[in-house]
């Protein structure tokens, strides 16, 4: 019996080509079944090093392996069929040179079959950038709150909140945009600069806390799903799941210790 087709994976240039267009939709997504649920309503899934902070309990992401994000990946593109699965390129992985970048990025693409790498930084990524983009790795940029960033910045504050810092910001997105990255994340960007930039630059720009100006929007699943205790200001909780896992957990609880659980129905009989 013949199978039906898969369908096809969207690639980094379907989404450079959503400009302007319908707005783009993503997620991230670190596990299997999560990225099999996402992938029917998604344009793309990111394997984000936030992983390290809400799967893994680390206080920022700057402690996240290389290795970690190709066995995360690898389990998201098991599960998504449709969606383009972007990998972040952890901190220490690709900043010291473009050499160095590319090593790494192509044993991201290599072992998990993605179809692109996330990298963070404007301007002083630019060279980088470039040197994958000319050697086949797309790559999607991040500006703006760049949290591998985060013991220069000081703390996980919005950018572009005075008018004094939208010229870097702006010189930022412009470079990544020359270099050839195909798209751009906003981070936590003021909602004036982030509609300046997306009228600005050629390629998509994708806001997470940057207003509705942006040509798609990201957040991180299990924010949005109620799974984190501390959640940013730009972040909307469309479930509360963890509050219905706490919820189950004490009803199995409770049920084993009052021997509810296992009855008759989720018990094996002896065949005679």
């Amino acid at each position: 019996m013949s199978q039906a087709p898969l369908p096809k994976r969207r690639t980094a240039p379907d989404i450079r080509a959503r400009k302007g267009g319908e707005p783009i939709v993503a997620l991230t997504s670190y596990h299997a079944h999560t990225a099999t649920i996402a992938d029917k309503y998604v344009d793309f899934l990111l394997v984000g090093d936030s992983l390290g902070m809400v799967m893994h309990g680390f206080e920022s992401t700057l402690p996240v392996p290389l290795d970690l994000m190709i066995m995360h990946g690898r389990a998201v593109m098991r599960g998504a069929k449709a969606s383009l699965v972007v990998v972040d390129m952890p901190f220490g992985s690709y900043e010291e040179s473009p050499e160095q970048a590319f090593r790494n990025a192509a044993r991201v693409v290599k072992e998990t079959e993605c179809g692109a790498i996330k990298l963070e930084g404007g301007r002083r990524m630019g060279e980088t950038i470039r040197f994958l983009t000319e050697r086949g790795i797309p790559v999607m940029a991040h500006v703006g709150l760049t949290p591998q960033s985060i013991n220069v910045l000081g703390s996980f504050k919005a950018q572009g909140r005075e008018r004094a810092q939208w010229a870097a910001i702006e010189e930022d997105a412009r470079i990544v945009e020359e270099a050839g990255a195909f798209s751009v994340v906003l981070e936590a960007v003021a909602e004036p600069l982030a509609q300046k930039i997306t009228k600005q630059v050629s390629i998509p720009t994708i806001g997470i806390g940057a207003s509705a100006q942006c040509d798609g929007q990201i957040l991180v699943m299990e924010d949005m799903l109620g799974l984190s205790p501390r959640i940013a200001k730009f972040v909307k909780e469309f479930g509360k799941v963890g509050a219905a896992i706490e919820n189950a957990i004490a009803m199995y609880a409770d049920d084993v210790k009052h021997r509810r659980f296992p009855d008759a129905a989720h018990t094996y009989s002896v065949k005679d």
